[in-house]
């Protein structure tokens, strides 16, 4: 079973030394996350932290930074917080987004699975 997930962000996110990361890793979410975000205190306080808390989490790699977390995602672009965000939906969800389409020439009906920009293959 795979249990981590490449990604490749759309802009990257600038550190304070102004270097660009992009390329990260992210693990499925466990219930032990869900319940550390439940106690997390700033999570308490503003439930809409709780997204970054619970990406500091599940980031394992992100460029070379050395860690994660959820000060540093405070200054992700919101293309990249976006496209994180479907990220995680995705993988923890077991299954790809997919939409029904008809051929043009054939009229024939088949679902095609959505791509995100910049994503990589799962780590084995």
């Amino acid at each position: 079973m795979t249990t981590e997930f490449q990604f490749i962000l759309p802009k990257g996110l600038v550190d304070t030394e102004g270097k660009i990361h992009r390329q990260g890793v992210m693990r499925l979410a466990t219930a032990k996350d869900e319940i550390s975000l439940q106690q997390n205190r700033y999570v308490r306080e503003n439930p809409g932290y709780g997204f970054l808390v619970m990406l500091s989490q599940v980031i394992t790699n992100l460029g070379e930074l050395i860690s994660v977390t959820p000060d540093l995602l405070e200054n992700l672009f919101t293309l990249d917080l976006a496209y994180l965000r479907e990220f995680y939906n995705r993988i923890n969800q077991q299954g790809s987004p997919s939409i029904s389409v008809k051929c043009p020439r054939c009229s024939s009906d088949f679902n095609v699975e959505l791509e995100l920009a910049g994503e990589l293959q799962a780590t084995p």
